[in-house]
C-alpha cells in the first residue's frame, strides 16, 4: 500500500502561545493549503501547497518522536482538516501523544484521536454546524468594534458548557484594540482573553 503522505509546510517544538493551554511545551505540525486565506493571517506561507511539501507519515512521526520530551502535538496550518487525519492522528496515538487540533472549523472534524478542538470561526466561512458539538475552545481574532458582534454571535451556537470562550487580538492591530478587549472581557466574563505570547516572546 502507498505510503500516506501530506503537505507539512513546518513542524518544530516550541511552546504553545495561544488559548487555554498556553505556555505549555507541544510539539507543532502545520499543514498546508487553506481555504479561507484571511487578509490579516499571519501564516500566509502555508496556503500554497508544492509538491516537495509532501511528508509521510512515517516521517512525520519521527520527527516528532526525536524530541524525547513531547507530551502534546498541535496540528494546524493552514487548514488542516481539508486533509483526512485520522492515519497519522492513529499512528500520534499509538506512541502516546496529546493530540490538539487548530482549525476555522469550516471541515468535518474526525474527533476519535482528537484530545483537544480549538476552533477559531471566520466570517467568510462559517464552521460547519456540526462541529460547534465537538468544540473545546472557540477563539476568536478580534481586529475591530464589529468582531465583538461576531463573537457574540458565535458563542450562541456553543452546545457545551464546558467551552471555553477566547477574545484574541489580531497582532498587526493589538495594542489599538487591547483596550477594548480588556473592558469587553470585564463586562462580559465568560471571554479570556488569548495573547500569542510566541510572538512577544519570538518563538516559532
Amino acid at each position: 500500500m502507498k505510503e500516506i503522505s501530506y503537505p507539512i509546510k513546518e513542524s518544530f517544538y516550541s511552546i504553545q502561545g495561544e488559548g487555554h493551554y498556553y505556555g505549555i511545551a507541544a510539539y507543532f505540525i502545520r499543514f498546508g493549503g487553506c481555504n479561507i486565506k484571511c487578509n490579516w493571517c499571519d501564516t500566509k506561507e502555508s496556503w500554497n501547497i508544492k509538491q516537495k511539501d509532501f511528508v509521510p507519515i512515517y516521517k512525520i512521526i519521527s520527527n516528532v518522536n526525536k524530541n524525547h520530551k513531547v507530551k502534546t502535538v498541535v496540528i494546524t496550518g493552514g487548514e488542516p482538516t481539508m486533509w483526512n487525519l485520522s492515519p497519522l492522528m492513529k499512528e500520534l496515538k499509538k506512541k502516546g501523544y496529546r493530540i490538539h487540533i487548530e482549525t476555522s472549523g469550516s471541515y468535518p472534524i474526525k474527533e476519535k484521536y482528537v484530545d483537544w478542538i480549538t476552533i477559531s470561526p471566520k466570517k467568510i466561512k462559517l464552521p460547519i454546524q456540526e462541529n460547534y458539538k465537538k468544540i473545546n475552545e472557540l477563539k476568536i481574532v478580534i481586529s475591530d468594534e464589529n468582531d465583538f458582534f461576531f463573537a457574540e454571535e458565535q458563542a450562541t451556537y456553543i452546545e457545551s458548557t464546558n467551552c471555553f470562550l477566547f477574545l484574541q487580538p489580531e497582532w498587526n492591530n493589538a495594542f489599538r484594540i487591547l483596550p477594548e478587549i480588556i473592558s469587553y472581557i470585564k463586562k462580559n466574563p465568560k471571554w479570556r482573553i488569548s495573547l500569542q505570547i510566541h510572538k512577544m516572546l519570538n518563538l516559532p
